[in-house]
């Protein structure tokens, strides 16, 4: 799609905002748009906390990911204290890319010129630099972001004077509460790319509406009409959902769940919250498990996406539970083999000329909803800044 479309922007998410329903979509253009998403790096992921997945892959000093977040390229890490890092991944020299895809590391050493960094980012060698005028080692540490840990979730901010998580989550810890979040490890984390655009991944989780069509003969007979969306505060959006035995399996493989969740009562253990913590985050806080997708921008048009299921400790102990949870692992699988191509056309569709802005549906969409007003205002705060 000609990026010329973007030229107006402004008007076009004001619209979002100014729709009495509260329901009109983010404009096509802002889903297949290479200027737009040059926009977005700034105006969202320069300028808000960003929900990095699940924890527990940094639970041992040294562990590592490198990530590309809308092109600017992190290491995120846990150090020698226990404390969660992250860091430019550019080296101080001449700006080498440090590290590659995840791992364990002692310290980082530049395959370039071989400075060498520790874990809390500090310069600790640089081969023949002594007497270099003007150098000095504690002025050529790697350039740090801020990160926080909330109920087991990670997050960086890619800006220079990040607010306090607090200010961004609101009472996202206390509606999540009854889930015990924080207690909960990854039992597999999958990362894989798709041809469609983040955003669009990550709608298409928050909604029901595609349940029939796309889901028809694997997990839609689960789910009935969804709650309205909750009422919170805090940059998320939230809706429970009763479903027949466990969102977690396939309607055919009920008879192979996990226990429950310990402590889990009354309504919410009759079926999942869906949740999608803007912009990167989305996850099913199910009665017996935790699904989690993350997704960041390629291209304009396509993504990569990673999937976590998390469980309880106790749950591993289980009676079967090497069986059971490969059938999780086969429902999480099956579904996203079926929204995959749903998701590839629409990009396709997306990408027209002609494509406008449509209305969502208020009982099987309003997490869509909330999160193009989310998205709309955060784009047209940057352009008024």
């Amino acid at each position: 799609m000609p990026d010329t479309v973007s030229a107006t922007p402004g008007n076009d998410l004001q619209a979002v905002l100014a729709c009495p329903s509260g329901n009109l979509s983010i404009p096509p253009y802002c889903y297949s748009s290479d200027s737009v998403l040059a926009d977005e790096r700034e105006a969202i992921f320069r300028r808000h906390w960003i929900g990095i997945g699940r924890a527990d892959r940094f639970s041992a000093k040294g562990n590592y990911e490198a990530m590309d977040l809308a092109g600017i390229p992190i290491i995120v890490l846990r150090d020698g204290k226990g404390d969660l890092r992250a860091f430019a991944n550019t080296c101080r020299h001449r700006g080498a890319r440090l590290l590659e895809g995840s791992g364990t590391v002692k310290g980082i050493s530049c395959p370039f010129h071989v400075w060498t960094y520790r874990l809390d980012g500090s310069l600790a060698g640089a081969p023949k630099m002594d007497g270099v005028d003007g150098f000095r080692k504690e002025d050529n540490g790697l350039i740090p972001y801020a990160t926080a840990e909330v109920d087991g979730f990670a997050f960086v901010h890619l800006g220079n004077a990040p607010p306090p998580i607090e200010d961004s989550l609101g009472d996202f810890s206390a509606v999540h509460a009854p889930w015990t979040l924080g207690e909960l490890v990854t039992a597999r984390r999958r990362v894989f790319d798709v041809n469609c655009n983040w955003k669009a991944f990550l709608d298409v989780f928050n909604e029901y509406y595609h349940l029939s069509a796309v889901h028809p003969d694997s997990i839609n007979d689960l789910y009935a009409d969804p709650d309205p969306l909750d009422v919170t505060t805090g940059a998320y959006a939230s809706q429970f959902g009763v479903t027949e035995g466990t969102g977690g399996l396939l309607q055919t493989e009920q008879q192979f769940a996990l226990p429950k969740l310990p402590g889990l009562t009354g309504r919410n253990a009759t079926g999942s919250r869906y949740t999608w913590l803007f912009p990167t985050v989305t996850f099913s806080a199910s009665l017996d498990a935790l699904w989690v997708y993350e997704a960041y921008p390629l291209t304009a048009s396509s993504c990569r996406v990673a999937q976590s299921v998390c469980l309880h400790p106790d749950t591993l102990d289980a009676p079967g539970y090497e069986e059971k949870v490969e059938r999780y692992f086969t429902r999480m699988d099956a579904a996203i083999d079926e929204d995959i191509p749903a998701l590839e056309n629409q990009q396709r569709g997306l990408a027209s000329p002609d494509a406008k802005s449509g209305y969502l549906c208020t009982t099987h969409e309003p997490a869509v909803a909330a999160f193009a007003r989310w998205y709309a205002g955060a784009m047209l705060e940057t352009v008024s800044a």
